[in-house]
């Protein structure tokens, strides 16, 4: 594979409902989709996940169009690849930033794919041709709350989780465990809580959740290890594992007891597939968590949802579940819970290059330069 163009769309969109955690609000949708295309006119494409503002990580939406101008895509066009593994060696010199990695990953996963004339989920060695859908409810009123899961659990979907934060937690569960006694439930704090909640966490282990995701700080595996001995409740670890080599250390540690896995957040496919080969070594179940994506990387996410550990519904939605309209033809739809893993080249979805062109703020074209 030799890039000779990419080309970086920045879009911004409404979210249906404003995304509401115990860090912020987010109503508005920044992207920047990845379009990569060869030397033989195949195009391929990714997507940065990255927020408009570092509340997730330190990464946004503006650091990453610089990392793709300036240093990444540059190099891309410098090297040919045999395969997207190859990627990594080549953005290994530049430290984290693994969302704008990520983009290029995805975009150069999906090119090889269609190049090979095969899904991208048979390329990384996807087995399951159904995954199970979950889906998240922010933080709101209870009433609302409920009117939410009510809406979730009438759609099929198979699991619901619920963000949280100190000042509401236990309340909010219980009432949630009244009305549904039996849903598959989980709860994600975003690092709101300290160790001196261990008595407020503790007092969730009547809820019977399924997880508790990244309670502590979001860069900590050692006090999630000591939490995790003072709670039946398993904890999940998402922000703390950017890397194949975190999940082993946490691991070991007795962090967690389950993985999130974001294509974004741990550079690309090509690290979560990592990530989910050592959780399986371990017989740590893993799952795939959101990021409000368009369709494109919403399809990155079904490909990879489909490995074998992936035994948990991720965070893996209908498109219609945030957007009015979304970046690909067909949009991704959620029948009884469950989401059909495309079977055609690549990502098996086609782009909406005319809603691309009419919700882009900001377009550019970076390709080689040809020598006189």
């Amino acid at each position: 594979m030799k890039v000779k163009r990419v080309t970086l769309h920045l879009i911004e969109q409404s979210l249906l409902s404003p995304f509401v955690t115990g860090i912020g609000k987010v109503d508005r949708r920044e992207s920047i989709l990845v379009e990569v295309e060869d030397t033989n006119g195949v195009v391929g494409w990714g997507e940065v996940v990255a927020f408009s503002s570092p509340w997730y990580t330190e990464e946004t939406i503006k650091t990453c169009w610089h990392m793709l101008e300036d240093y990444l895509v540059p190099k891309l066009l410098e090297v040919e690849y045999e395969h997207p593994e190859q990627l990594q060696n080549s953005f290994q010199y530049i430290k984290r930033n693994n969302m704008a990695k990520a983009s290029l990953d995805m975009a150069i996963w999906d090119l090889y794919s269609k190049k090979k004339g095969i899904s991208l989920s048979n390329a990384i060695g996807g087995s399951k041709a159904i995954i199970d859908s979950g889906v998240v409810v922010s933080i709101d009123s209870i009433d609302r709350v409920l009117h939410k899961i009510e809406e979730h659990v009438k759609s099929g979907y198979k699991r619901i989780k619920i963000k949280i934060k100190p000042e509401e937690d236990y309340n909010l569960l219980k009432q949630i465990r009244h009305e549904y006694p039996a849903l598959p439930l989980m709860a994600d704090a975003n690092s709101a809580y300290t160790l001196k909640d261990v008595a407020k966490l503790q007092a969730l282990d009547e809820f019977d959740l399924m997880m508790i995701e990244q309670p502590l700080a979001e860069d900590d595996i050692v006090d999630h290890a000591k939490l995790q001995k003072e709670l039946s409740t398993p904890i999940c670890l998402d922000e703390s594992i950017t890397s194949a080599e975190d999940a082993r250390k946490a691991i070991e540690l007795g962090s967690c007891k389950v993985i999130n896995i974001k294509i974004g957040r741990v550079g690309g496919i090509t690290e979560a597939i990592r990530i989910h080969d050592i959780c399986n070594s371990y017989g740590i179940p893993v799952w795939c968590g959101g990021m409000l994506e368009t369709g494109i990387s919403r399809a990155h996410n079904i490909a990879l949802a489909s490995l074998p550990n992936f035994t948990i519904p991720g965070d893996i939605s209908a498109s219609s579940r945030y957007w009015d309209k979304d970046v690909i033809i067909p949009e991704v739809k959620v029948e009884n819970g469950r989401i059909a893993v495309p079977d055609g080249p690549g990502i098996g979805y086609q782009v909406d290059h005319e809603w691309i062109h009419q919700v882009t703020k900001h377009k550019k074209i970076i390709e080689i330069r040809i020598k006189d």
